[in-house]
């Protein structure tokens, strides 16, 4: 079996490491992304054409699309909920800002 200096094992170990966390922040990533277009396009659907939506509009109620969302895909209403309302207080941050 070949014998690595230590010089070596700590490249090596630094190289892992820093993959390591080049991975996490690529996944970060992709699910910030994700969490924004859904609740991009939460948003979109209770704006329903309007300039702004109706206060406090909630989720359509549908037994087979909250089922859909938990089982296949691990998001509940609530969480749903949730991101759509970052969307909702960014946008107003966005026209605050333009204006």
């Amino acid at each position: 079996m070949m014998e690595f200096s230590k010089s070596i094992i700590n490249d090596i170990k630094d190289i892992i490491l820093t993959s390591r966390e080049n991975a996490i922040r690529a996944v970060d990533r992709q699910r910030t992304l994700m969490y924004w277009h859904i609740g991009k396009r939460i948003f979109e659907k209770e704006q329903q054409g309007k300039d702004r939506a109706d206060y406090g509009t909630p989720l359509q109620n549908s037994s087979l699309t909250n089922w859909y969302l938990n089982m296949e895909l691990g998001f509940s209403k609530d969480k749903l909920n949730y991101i759509a309302s970052f969307i909702e207080h960014f946008q107003l941050r966005i026209q605050c800002i333009r204006n």
